[in-house]
């Protein structure tokens, strides 16, 4: 009886470890380009942005600008934890909760793809705040 039971838990393992990694891609991705926000290393963080991000904003120095001015929580994040990752519609996406300087919390939505260099960035989205309910 406990040998199906152990073999179960190996072919569970097997199909879990490929999500696990790809968790830490993901992760790294993002935590890299923050990390080169923060250095104001435009060139860098560009480097993490998809091919579709690349053409829209075609230089680093225009895709700075777009961080600095339209997420300054993320060029200057005083904290970075990454929540939830999910599949919708076929699109992987990486929920990132960021505290700014002024302790105030944002939750986004990363959009990941998956290219020959690796996970890339696609896209960003900031989330509505809850509110507070009376």
């Amino acid at each position: 009886m406990l040998r199906p039971f152990v073999l179960s838990l190996g072919l569970i393992s097997g199909l879990l470890a490929p999500a696990a990694a790809q968790d830490v891609g993901i992760e790294s991705t993002i935590r890299n380009q923050i990390e080169a926000f923060i250095a104001d290393d435009f060139a860098r963080a560009f480097t993490f942005a998809s091919p579709n991000i690349k053409t829209i904003f075609g230089s680093p120095e225009n895709f700075g600008r777009m961080v600095t001015q339209g997420y300054p929580m993320v060029h200057r994040p005083a904290d970075v934890t990454m929540l939830e990752q999910r599949e919708v519609a076929g699109q992987t996406w990486q929920r990132v909760m960021i505290t700014d300087q002024a302790g105030r919390l944002h939750v986004l939505d990363y959009q990941m793809i998956r290219t020959p260099d690796g996970w890339q960035i696609n896209g960003v989205q900031l989330l509505p705040s809850a509110g507070v309910g009376a």
